[in-house]
């Protein structure tokens, strides 16, 4: 089977909740990324096949196909090139270079971008479905759905709760791994480990005009005692807003190739994809699937955790990670190096290509080789990606 490779990774800076990037339009946004992919890469914008953008509330800004639309916005990819939008919930775009690599690696296709998109301050998560049921037009659980899990109401939230319960954490567990993130993004920050995958944005502020480059979400003055003083979000719980992943505004995008097109433009690749796995399982604990999965794909792959080198576990709630570790095995020096969702946000579903971009360079700033990624879903589903730095 031919290789897939990665040949560049981008991001925005994550924008908080009404912060700086509120003022992009979700396809304005997302054409940013495009356009930084294609001038980065050097890549002939007709050589691209395909755009597979991932966007999880498709209403509103985000309507009407907005991976086609940030293609049409771009001002570099020609209006011939394609454009699909996908939605798997968080692992929107995780599932978009999956996509792409498959493309790639059946021969199909040799140029293809994944990608993708969410402003969760001008499209609030959840309102695809929340304005049709608010209108009596009808409720996403079927009979048929309500038939198979009675009386369950779908809630990552609860879901997280769930995972804390089984796995026995603590609410200073949760808070203590929320303070590590804070403190590994403030370090990634200052020593400039970004730079290399952050595309500028600019913005209106009340100073002006201005390019918008470092995390809004990173709490620079976190202590402990400022995260584990945030309010419960169910007092009978233990998480919070503080343990829990920032809503964000951001877009990103992964460049994927096939050797012809290494050779036939000139490129250098930054990474080859190693493993494409996507399992799913009890929809109702939800966001414990990642731990099954990474089982999965290191077994397809023939690896042990111990020969990976970095991982990449969304932050979606602190009880995640730190049940994947718990299950794993994993060395906990080795996941998040740079921080994670709690510190950096999660914009949905930007989130999947966000993550590659930040560990293909992490992998290669530290000479490192192997990385994992994998994201947990609504629904109980769960990628994982593992990726070798060249």
């Amino acid at each position: 089977m031919a290789t897939a490779y990665i040949v560049e990774a981008v991001r925005t800076a994550g924008g908080r909740r009404g912060g700086k990037l509120a003022g992009v339009h979700p396809v304005d946004l997302a054409a940013r990324s495009l356009d930084a992919i294609v001038a980065r890469s050097g890549i002939d914008p007709k050589a691209v096949d395909d755009v597979i953008m991932g966007c999880v509330t498709q209403a509103g800004e985000q309507a009407m196909q907005v991976g086609r639309n940030a293609v049409l916005a771009s001002k570099l990819l020609p209006q011939s090139t394609p454009a699909v939008t996908i939605d798997r919930q968080c692992g929107s775009s995780q599932q978009a270079i999956q996509f792409a690599a498959q493309a790639v690696m059946s021969g199909v296709q040799d140029v293809v971008i994944a990608s993708g998109v969410e402003s969760m301050s001008r499209v609030p998560m959840g309102t695809n479905a929340m304005f049709h049921m608010k209108e009596g037009l009808g409720h996403y659980k079927s009979p048929g759905l309500e038939e198979k899990y009675p009386g369950i109401q779908w809630s990552q939230f609860m879901g997280a709760e769930m995972i804390v319960k089984k796995h026995g954490f603590t609410k200073d567990d949760l808070d203590r791994f929320a303070l590590s993130s804070h403190e590994k993004a403030i370090a990634a920050t200052r020593a400039g480990a970004f730079e290399g995958e952050i595309v500028p944005v600019e913005v209106e502020t009340p100073e002006g005009l201005q390019m918008h480059t470092v995390d809004e979400g990173i709490r620079f003055d976190a202590t402990l005692e400022s995260i584990s003083g945030v309010k419960l979000l169910n007092p009978e719980g233990t998480l919070t807003a503080a343990s829990s992943s920032q809503i964000c505004d951001g877009s990103s995008a992964v460049l994927v190739v096939s050797e012809a097109a290494l050779k036939a433009h000139g490129l250098t690749p930054l990474a080859r994809i190693h493993n494409l796995t996507v399992t799913a399982g009890d929809p109702v604990i939800m966001l414990e699937e990642p731990l099954f999965a990474t089982d999965r794909a290191l077994q397809r792959a023939g690896m042990t955790i111990d020969q990976i080198d970095l991982f990449e576990v969304n932050e979606a709630f602190a009880s995640v990670p730190l049940a994947w570790l718990k299950h794993t095995g994993a060395d906990p020096e080795r996941l998040n190096v740079n921080g994670g969702a709690i510190a950096l946000g999660h914009p949905l579903g930007a989130s999947g290509t966000k993550l590659m971009a930040t560990l293909v360079h992490a992998l290669r700033a530290r000479g490192k080789k192997y990385g994992l990624q994998t994201m947990c879903e609504g629904g109980g589903v769960a990628n994982v990606t593992i990726v070798e730095a060249l």
